[in-house]
């Protein structure tokens, strides 16, 4: 029976598209030129320029052919910038990089004392109400551990804060948060997650994947207005950025419903694909993939395990820095029963996997959920999300099972810092092994994981190419002979993305009669000096043939 509020988008959604169809005026067409325009396509790999007609590329070549009959078209000189089939974040989450604009931030912050003074100088002008921010990472700090409660009673005792690691999955909470879970030392972990204790086995405030709901689920929800508007404001934010379009992991049903009541406005300015969460993703069950505008329901998100970071990624072998081998987020028998009811209703699945143990069993499941029918496992082009750490032995089971690596190479260069702690010199061998993944024959979608990274596509390239830090540092261990080819870090995250949401016959190259997207950035990617590419900057982006960004 179908029960579900408005969750099949349609009635007042379609209608506002219809109406706003009806009596649009056709757009002039768009020549594009004055800079290499790079296809993407081997056998007509670069063009003097296109033509943009109602959405789609109608002509490419040289300036002349191109601009033949021109007249009334809007001209657009690249005026030496190079342009590129669109960019496509593979694997993103819209609602917080815009709620990141909200709360605190506490990205880049370099100590817990500064953390301490953030949070002093946020709660001096939010004087009301529970405190959440976002975005710290430890691992340059100089004292060398985990926040925990102490280093905020003192600063806020009198309400709750809750204050997020930048990986998603850890959070430092204070006192008056632990209270108002209901968490003291005779608190049991939750499954999927750990409550980390002091010697005397009292809460530190430090909680692991699962355990951090026990105190987000008692603090106040984003409200509808504010969700709006952070995904308003992330949309426009990675339109400037040079994205395209985006693939949103874990997606709410509010949002789901936000994003295609955007599109079915002309509000979006880039396309979207959508993966629900487990707990609203009923309506993919019953109805299958589905568009409203430029906003597409693709399929759901599930988890395996956690983050490297916290520890959380499930190994095969303890952590090197700690006694732990991480943790399962979802009980595997639990996976298994989605994936057979995914298969049935031939839904596509995207599943969070980190750590070695974490994707064995991800690719065990898949595998024989589809019986070892490698054919029909290719077809539904499952997902596995991250695939940061793997066995070598299971590398080639990615391109045999036709499984799709959905990764984000920025990870590695932050990651390059901690990893070889977490993962001791053999276990480097399998992380972040984007050359012998493709070696192999597998796809990678390329994604950024904003906002725990920043989720700028020149940044997804120059680690995908360079596999140095943004200051231009890399370990003598961090496997430099992973990186990848700029053509193929540029087929990562143009093609393969929309590979990955079965959209490569419509986007991901410039071909006469694809969809129209286009990303230029200020400097040639494939022949500019690696350190110059994280330096440049978004000139033009044009999505599904509309300019969503002009910088010229």
């Amino acid at each position: 029976m179908r029960n579900w509020n408005r969750r099949d988008f349609g009635g007042v959604a379609f209608g506002v598209l219809a109406a706003g169809c009806a009596h649009a005026k056709a757009a002039p067409d768009l020549i594009i030129h004055g800079g290499p325009i790079y296809t993407g396509v081997s056998a007509n790999p670069r063009v003097e320029a296109l033509r943009i007609r109602d959405g789609r590329f109608v002509a490419l070549g040289s300036l002349a052919d191109v601009s033949a009959n021109a007249r009334g078209a809007r001209v657009l000189d690249l005026a030496g910038a190079a342009a590129y089939p669109g960019f496509k974040d593979a694997h993103c989450h819209l609602g917080g990089v815009g709620m990141a604009a909200m709360v605190l931030d506490l990205v880049g912050v370099e100590s817990i004392a500064a953390l301490r003074e953030r949070l002093r100088t946020y709660a001096a002008s939010h004087r009301e109400g529970a405190i959440y921010g976002r975005g710290w990472i430890e691992t340059h700090w100089p004292e060398r551990r985990f926040p925990n409660r102490a280093d905020l009673d003192d600063i806020v005792g009198d309400r709750p804060v809750f204050l997020e690691r930048v990986d998603g999955h850890a959070g430092v909470v204070n006192g008056a948060a632990l209270a108002l879970a209901g968490i003291d030392a005779s608190t049991a972990n939750p499954a999927g997650g750990s409550i980390e204790r002091d010697g005397q086995g009292r809460a530190t405030g430090m909680l692991i994947d699962n355990a951090t709901s026990l105190v987000q689920s008692r603090l106040p929800a984003p409200t509808p207005a504010m969700q709006r508007e952070a995904l308003a404001q992330a949309l426009r934010l990675y339109a400037s950025r040079g994205w395209t379009g985006a693939s949103n992991m874990s997606t709410s049903l509010a949002e789901a419903m936000l994003l295609q009541e955007f599109a079915a406005a002309g509000e979006a300015p880039i396309h979207t694909d959508i993966y629900l969460t487990p707990e609203d993703s009923e309506i993919v069950f019953q109805r299958g993939a589905f568009a409203i505008g430029n906003a597409s329901v693709r399929g759901v998100k599930l988890y395996m395990d956690g983050a490297l970071g916290s520890r959380g990624a499930a190994l095969l072998a303890p952590y090197s820095d700690a006694h732990s081998d991480g943790l399962l987020v979802t009980p595997p028998d639990q996976l298994r029963a989605f994936l057979t009811r995914a298969r049935a209703s031939n839904v596509q699945v995207a599943t969070h996997a980190i750590g070695d143990r974490g994707n064995r069993l991800v690719l065990d499941a898949y595998r024989d959920v589809f019986a070892n029918d490698a054919a029909a496992s290719r077809a539904a082009r499952w997902r596995i999300e991250h695939a940061q750490v793997l066995a070598r032995e299971d590398i080639p089971r990615f391109a045999a099972q036709g499984v799709i690596a959905s990764m984000q190479p920025s990870h590695a260069i932050s990651d390059l810092h901690f990893a070889p702690s977490r993962l001791g010199p053999d276990r480097l061998a399998g992380a972040y092994a984007w050359r012998s993944l493709l070696d192999s024959g597998a796809i990678i979608a390329a994604g950024s994981d904003a906002p725990v990274e920043k989720g700028d596509p020149l940044i997804e390239f120059y680690a995908a190419a360079y596999r140095h830090d943004l200051n231009g540092f890399a370990g003598d261990d961090w496997r430099l002979d992973q990186a990848v080819g700029r053509a193929e870090a540029l087929r990562m995250l143009t093609w393969a993305p929309a590979f990955a949401c079965f959209a490569e016959a419509e986007r991901g190259t410039i071909e006469v009669g694809k969809r129209a997207d286009v990303s230029a950035f200020s400097i040639d990617l494939m022949n500019a000096e690696a350190p110059m590419i994280s330096t440049a900057r978004a000139v033009l982006t044009v999505s599904d043939g509309r300019v969503a960004h002009e910088a010229l």
